[in-house]
């Protein structure tokens, strides 16, 4: 599985990379962790709001900071 992290360094941002990273690690298996931070390639996959968040390439979240809750379901 790949996450991949959407943002251009923002707290927001740099929230959701730590609740990412501390849901992977709670979850376990072979899942790696990406950040984005070049405003091109966001934009170019799409993204008009960041912070985002994509799994295995599909967007999940927008613009938000879903909870570690929330991304721990998203992974399953």
């Amino acid at each position: 599985m790949k996450i991949e992290i959407f943002g251009t360094g923002c707290a927001k941002c740099k929230l959701l990379e730590k609740r990412v990273r501390e849901a992977v690690e709670e979850i376990g298996g072979d899942i790696e962790i990406v950040k984005i931070e070049d405003i091109g390639e966001i934009i170019n996959r799409g993204i008009m709001a960041t912070p985002a968040l994509a799994i295995d390439g599909k967007i999940k979240v927008a613009g938000r900071d879903p909870s570690k809750e929330e991304i721990k379901e998203m992974i399953g």
